[in-house]
């Protein structure tokens, strides 16, 4: 007599897409993180080009005046959506002598930049934290 080999196709077993999972999983944990960090990183470097945009103002301004703006209105600067969404940014000026300024990007709370450091350039183009630019 001839036997009849039969063949069953055969699925994964429950243990092998529990062991899937978890690898998906331990990748999905160290994967955010870096992934908020690179966002963070992109929003501050956005920041720190407004700041180098009003700097750039400034110098123009006061070539133009014979002083600082005191405020962003007066330079016809405008803070970008995704910069204004996570960073106020403000300017200071003095008069002197000499006359001074001083531009700030501070982190709104609530949002994924909190965390962040308050960015500053100065009319001496000084960038601080140092560290950060």
């Amino acid at each position: 007599m001839h036997k009849k080999i039969i063949s069953r196709s055969r699925g994964f077993t429950l243990v092998e897409l529990m062991v899937v999972v978890a690898v998906i999983g331990i990748l999905a944990a160290i994967a955010y993180p870096s992934y908020q960090e690179y966002l963070r990183k992109g929003r501050r470097a956005a920041a720190q080009s407004v700041l180098m945009e009003v700097a750039q103002h400034q110098q123009q301004y006061l070539l133009d005046a014979r002083s600082y703006a005191s405020d962003l209105t007066t330079l016809n600067v405008t803070i970008p959506a995704d910069v204004s969404g996570f960073y106020d940014i403000t300017l200071e000026a003095t008069d002197g002598p000499p006359p001074t300024f001083t531009a700030t990007a501070t982190p709104l709370s609530g949002t994924d930049q909190a965390s962040d450091v308050t960015l500053t350039i100065d009319n001496a183009g000084t960038k601080t934290p140092s560290g950060k630019w």
